[in-house]
């Protein structure tokens, strides 16, 4: 079984394939059924169920715990 990411509400995570601004980090701004992500360079806004999330998450980048 897949080992699960801990991810909380502005965690900066780095997903598998890169927006097309270039960039590769995202801001959690909305968890729940679906999670909102925002650009941290472009300002663009998604969202995706958790499914489609947890399938392409790679990393957490920088925890909210830390800021």
């Amino acid at each position: 079984m897949a080992e699960t990411v801990d991810y909380k509400l502005q965690d900066i995570v780095e997903m598998k394939k890169p927006h097309a601004c270039g960039t590769n980090a995202w801001r959690i701004t909305r968890v729940g059924a679906d999670i909102k992500l925002t650009c941290t360079n472009c300002g663009r806004g998604i969202m995706m169920s958790r499914f489609d999330f947890n399938k392409r998450l790679k990393k957490v980048l920088v925890s909210a715990e830390t800021n």
